[in-house]
């Protein structure tokens, strides 16, 4: 992983890692703090409207004996279901004199990028980059004169009540702890609140009702549509829902410790022992659950992102677990440029921060969140509003900076279908090309059910990152994947070119059952032949309404990104045997083609663990063929944004 300079075709150029002004922020936090020691109050009782009391860990500054000094300090706060005792059994690895020193200098130090293991640095590099800090205590932050709560939510760890997963009623705790936070003798009434993934949708949430207090947001890995995102994309589920949910099912019964009644927590834990999960199981099998639609339920769970007044930072990676969403986010806060931030890495749902701190990256993100606070919490005047506000990891490229997503220069433009051979994908079921022009002649090409995608980005994805370790396929290589796929690949770029934004593959496909399970993966490809996943789409052929109220479009009409209802409504019926359109959205990403590679979409029937049909659907899919029906008269197109002369 190197960084270079900018890419020329995206300017005005900003410099992705901060200049002078952040190498001021590192040097703070490599300073010796103001306090010498943290002072750490257990289990500490948060009580609730309904009765339920909340537990948490506060962290506030301390003198050389341990004891918490006297005075009102900016409080920070991170809500979670991950159970509060092992995020602080992160922090007391990291703080072992010994130990600690050695995990962060080996998470600097080791490096095999290059080699066939290079997927292993993908996750060794987590704790050099600062989400470690942000996951668990952030020390520095608390010795600094903050103070830092890590509260289990309801249902959760040493908590009381029943697990409302990110439903009202939490939502509710999250608003009710802000005010406790604020009316404490410590707190001077000042609140930001951080987190990863769970914890920043939670964050975002909260940001959304305007509380009082509630002054600055520092989102990492938050959602905005989870039943597109994850939960249903495309119509389909994935592998990541019942294994998170049986985790933090796991989690919830893990004994809690000191200061709480244990008979009142295990009659908790006893009424809802697996939440959710049964209900999970019945949507997955029998399609007992409506949750397997979009409804009413998702409503309650997305945050309304434009009533979002407080400033707002903002990171995700172009393969987390909710794709694009932090794009989507950051374009949809009511805020100004500055007030609002977008980082987005190369990288998964499980190692955020990658690479961040060395020359030519954006700063680490515990450096980033300190500055945010000082800047929004303590009237800190460091310039923080001026980095960015849009700092990317560009694909195949390196950092970049600018002051939109996607670029505003960016065209879309079609790319055809073609079932001329393109020469580079013999591995492939069937070897297509994509053309600046439409196909002279009809042809059909038949893709069938297949596990290959199993070994795949797509699965990496999924999974947070973790099968990163086993490199090859699971990472910077699809050749295999493509093996169960039909692909279209383009002749080289003429020249270096920028994808930018949305993509969408209209494709018209002849399905052999009452369903049929359709993905996609839009991969560069080096003269070496290898293929790189940069993006990637699902749909079930029976989810294929478009809203168009709800829908982006280019100039020329065409959709740039459909929305699909997903609603148990909004259902199609699938014709056996005769023609249909689809519009595939593909997820938002910004890559360098660069010159001599080519761009290539890998058309599959399945793409598991991605995305997997609930059981009913995949029962009437029938695993029977489906074909790509190449039609003169009907084209079938990539709409893709595109920055740049490639020749295509």
């Amino acid at each position: 992983m190197t960084a270079v300079e900018p890419h020329p075709l995206l300017q005005p150029v900003r410099d992705p890692s901060g200049g002078d002004a952040a190498a001021a922020w590192a040097a703070i936090v490599r300073e010796e703090p103001r306090y010498p020691r943290v002072s750490v109050a257990a289990n500490v009782r948060i009580p609730m409207s309904d009765g339920t009391v909340l537990r948490a860990y506060v962290f506030r500054p301390a003198d050389a004996s341990g004891r918490a000094v006297e005075g009102a300090f900016p409080t920070v706060l991170n809500l979670t279901p991950y159970n509060k005792l092992l995020i602080k059994g992160i922090d007391t690895i990291l703080e072992t004199p010994v130990l600690g020193r050695a995990i962060r200098a080996f998470s600097s130090a080791f490096d095999l990028t290059g080699t066939r293991f290079d997927g292993i640095t993908e996750l060794t590099r987590v704790v050099a980059g600062g989400a470690a800090d942000l996951l668990s205590v952030n020390r520095h932050l608390v010795r600094s004169g903050y103070v830092q709560m890590i509260v289990d939510v309801r249902g959760t760890g040493s908590s009381s009540g029943t697990w409302d997963v990110l439903g009202r009623r939490e939502q509710l705790d999250s608003l009710e702890v802000i005010e406790w936070a604020r009316r404490r003798q410590w707190c001077n009434g000042r609140i930001g609140m951080a987190g990863i993934s769970y914890s920043a949708i939670n964050a975002l949430q909260a940001a959304a009702k305007q509380p009082a207090g509630l002054d600055a947001v520092f989102a990492v890995e938050g959602s905005v549509d989870i039943v597109r995102e994850i939960f249903a994309t495309g119509g389909a589920t994935s592998a990541f829902i019942p294994l998170w949910l049986a985790a933090v099912n796991g989690l919830k019964w893990a004994p809690a410790i000191g200061g709480i009644d244990p008979l009142a927590w295990l009659r908790d834990r006893a009424r809802s022992p697996a939440t959710n999960l049964l209900d999970l199981a019945k949507g997955f099998v029998a399609g007992g659950d409506p949750r397997i639609y979009d409804n009413e339920y998702y409503d309650t769970i997305d945050a309304v992102i434009e009533d979002i007044a407080a400033p707002t930072f903002l990171y995700g990676c172009w393969h987390d677990i909710f794709g694009g969403s932090a794009p989507d986010i950051y374009n949809r806060l009511p805020l100004e440029r500055g007030y609002k931030q977008l980082l987005v890495g190369d990288g998964y749902h499980g190692n955020p921060g990658i690479g961040f701190g060395e020359p030519g990256f954006p700063p680490r993100l515990d450096v980033l969140e300190r500055a945010w606070f000082d800047k929004w919490l303590r009237d800190v005047d460091n310039g923080i509003e001026n980095y960015g506000p849009v700092t990317l990891r560009q694909q195949g490229g390196n950092w970049t900076a600018h002051g939109r997503f996607p670029a505003p220069q960016a065209q879309p433009r079609r790319l055809y279908l073609s079932a001329a051979a393109s020469g580079t994908a013999p591995h492939a079921v069937a070897d297509g090309s994509l053309t600046g022009l439409p196909s002279a002649e009809s042809d059909v090409l038949t893709v069938r059910p297949s596990l290959r995608a199993v070994v795949s980005r797509d699965t990496t994805q999924v999974l947070a990152g973790v099968t990163a370790v086993l490199g090859g396929g699971f990472t910077y290589d699809n050749r295999f994947a493509e093996g169960g796929a039909v692909t279209f690949t383009t002749a080289p770029a003429d020249a270096d070119t920028v994808l930018s934004g949305p993509m969408n593959l209209h494709v018209r496909v002849v399905c052999h059952a009452p369903e049929a399970m359709w993905a996609v993966m839009v991969c560069d490809v080096s003269p070496s032949g290898r293929s790189i996943v940069l993006s990637n789409g699902a749909l079930l052929a029976s989810r294929r309404a478009v809203d168009d109220e709800r829908s982006l479009f280019a100039q020329n009409g065409d959709y740039t990104r459909p929305y699909h209802p997903l609603t148990e409504a909004a259902l199609l019926p699938v014709p056996v045997g005769r023609p249909i359109e689809l519009d595939i959205d593909i997820l938002t990403t910004e890559a360098v083609i660069a010159s001599g590679h080519r761009l290539r979409v890998s058309v599959f029937a399945t793409d598991t663990p991605r995305f997997i049909p609930i059981l009913p659907d995949l029962v009437r899919t029938r695993l029977r063929r489906q074909d790509i029906d190449i039609d003169p008269d009907d084209p079938s197109y990539l709409v893709v944004p595109v920055l740049g002369e490639p020749g295509w």
